[in-house]
């Protein structure tokens, strides 16, 4: 009798293994690319690139053909962290404030949060700086990366860690990935979701040589469909940035495999628009900024070792607003947010195999021009009508053809305009804010203030950018500011000025408040333009001195922080970069 209970016991105990349950609720690494068109991988047919890491993932997990994404990088940011279009959310911009994600909205990370897990972001934010807008105010407990749209140099830079200015080390991509390992190690006990924002091939084209000289000399084999519009030697630095970041998902996968976390471990790739210039892309139409297919179709590839069916490829439609109901239901999490979600848990589409899934429409938005896709057709920005079954590279109106499908989808179009789009506020009134409980220190960088007189910013792209030509007293720097918690608050100051222009006067005022001070330490330092492959669009940045330059009462409300000069000694004041806050 004792021999066949142990029996029974080893064949449930077989039985069980045979099924791979996870005891805890799986872990979840969300690695995004910034840039990365569609075809930038070996798996999708490019023989201009290999990505064996990634292809990897694909063939251990499921694919999906038509994934949809925005057409640039803060709207699918938003929309992935949120489960709705990115216009609900107030995103309606790459910058200026435009990026941030309203306060009532739910981020994917407090839903996990909620559940247990620990949280942690890594790279490129680009959904607001200043708490609560800042990752850690939005359920990540652990952030280390820059909040801006894009970032001047790639090699050991200035980047923040859970508000703290600090320095990068090495490429930033290496960089960025190795802190996704040391977080793994920390969490390998406990659920934990990881979110990596990378943010490459996103120019500047900067990539370690090991990359680089494979493509320097390349001759390419495959070329975008108009190919006088390709700039090869741009089109290999994207490659190269990608094969690093196809690196880099190897180590991922590498250390998940060391830890023992594979079959409890969900693994996503995916980036947030089409390619940023013209290159090989199936013969889609567009690129990034634009709401054809070949601006906003993204790979997706979901990875869970003995719980997904390795090599499965969807063809259903999906979208990043998809992702946050469908890794809670993976989960066994109960979604609860303060807004309803536009996307929908495609569940069923990976977890079963004659799921009978019903036709949608995804709405693809981007500076006006809106696109609409169902799993047929896709209805573009000027209401020209594609069969993308037969015509994916969107050639051929068929409007005339299909006059019943031509006219829902119209329908269709103006009723998102009026029911979702319209939710879009460009005027709403939205000040950079101060010293919310949630940070210890309120970062006020150039990117978000505003120059007057003579003062210009170094390059028409703010997002990493410094101000520059302060010449005169009647010049200012003002920022359209809202203070959150009265006291006193410590002004730290990132300047560069060279030795014969110190000694200027400067005020800090914010309404009744102000604070007076002295540029007495000189600090000049060059442009740091030597790593670039590929002539860049944005501007050059460098070293800034750091100097605590006082103390200033700030009184709860909202008013102009202004800077301006009282007194000029020599030619120019300063070059200004950025305004530490932090409350004491």
């Amino acid at each position: 009798m004792r021999n066949l209970s142990v029996s029974i016991l080893l064949t449930l105990l077989f039985s069980s293994c045979s099924h791979k349950p996870y005891e805890t609720k799986p872990n979840i690494i969300i690695i995004l690319a910034d840039d990365q068109g569609w075809g930038d991988l070996s798996c999708k047919g490019n023989t201009n690139i290999e990505t064996p890491n990634i292809d990897k993932l694909a063939e251990t997990g499921v694919t999906f053909d038509r994934f949809f994404v925005c057409a640039v990088c803060s709207p699918t940011r938003a929309e992935l962290l949120t489960g709705r279009y990115h216009v609900r959310s107030g995103v309606w911009s790459t910058g200026a404030g435009g990026e941030r994600m309203d306060l009532d909205e739910t981020t994917i990370a407090e839903v996990f949060k909620n559940a247990g897990y620990a949280t942690a972001a890594y790279g490129k934010w680009h959904n607001g700086m200043q708490a609560p807008y800042h990752p850690n105010s939005r359920g990540f407990d652990d952030f280390y990366g820059f909040c801006s749209g894009h970032w001047g140099n790639y090699y050991s830079p200035m980047l923040e860690h859970n508000g703290e200015i600090v320095k990068g080390d090495g490429f930033i991509i290496d960089d960025l990935t190795q802190k996704g390992l040391e977080f793994i190690e920390e969490n390998a006990d406990k659920p934990f979701l990881l979110y990596l924002p990378f943010n490459t091939p996103h120019s500047p084209m900067q990539v370690p040589d090991k990359f680089w000289e494979k493509y320097k000399n390349k001759n390419l084999a495959m070329f975008y469909r108009d190919k006088e519009k390709e700039d090869t030697l741009f089109t290999k630095a994207a490659l190269a940035m990608c094969e690093n970041i196809d690196w880099n998902v190897g180590r991922i996968s590498q250390k998940v495999e060391e830890l023992g976390l594979t079959e409890n471990t969900i693994i996503l790739y995916l980036s947030d628009n089409g390619p940023n210039g013209f290159r090989w892309n199936d013969n889609m139409k567009g690129k990034k900024g634009s709401t054809d297919e070949g601006g906003v179709r993204s790979p997706l590839i979901i990875k869970w070792e003995g719980n997904l069916r390795a090599g499965k490829e969807i063809s259903e439609i999906t979208s990043g607003i998809d992702l946050l109901p469908t890794l809670a239901e993976l989960a066994g999490i109960e979604v609860r947010t303060k807004n309803p979600l536009d996307g929908l848990s495609i569940k069923p589409l990976l977890t079963d195999d004659d799921t009978e899934w019903q036709d949608r429409i995804i709405y693809n938005y981007w500076g006006g021009r809106l696109s609409l896709r169902n799993q047929k057709f896709r209805l573009d920005h000027q209401n020209k009508l594609f069969d993308m079954e037969n015509d994916p590279g969107q050639h051929i109106d068929v409007s005339e053809k299909y006059p019943n499908e031509y006219q829902q989808l119209l329908l269709a179009k103006t009723n998102w305009q009026k029911e979702v789009a319209s939710e879009l506020d460009r005027d709403a009134k939205r000040p950079f804010t101060i010293g919310h409980p949630s940070v210890f220190q309120t970062q006020l960088p150039a990117r978000d203030a505003i120059a007057h007189g003579n003062i210009k910013r170094s390059n028409k792209y703010p997002n990493s950018t410094y101000l520059t030509n302060w010449m005169a007293t009647t010049d200012k720097i003002t920022f359209d500011a809202e203070v959150l918690t009265s006291g006193n608050y410590e002004i730290e100051l990132f300047y560069t000025c060279p030795e014969e222009e110190i000694g200027s006067n400067l005020k800090l005022s914010f309404n009744d408040s102000q604070l007076e001070f002295e540029i007495n330490e000189a600090c000049n330092s060059s442009l740091l333009d030597d790593r670039d492959i590929y002539p860049r669009m944005e501007g050059y940045v460098k070293e800034f001195h750091r100097k605590k330059v006082g103390t200033i009462y700030l009184e709860e409300g909202k008013g102009l922080l202004t800077l301006q000069a009282t007194l000029i000694p020599g030619n120019h004041v300063m070059d200004f970069r950025l305004l530490l806050l932090r409350k004491i």
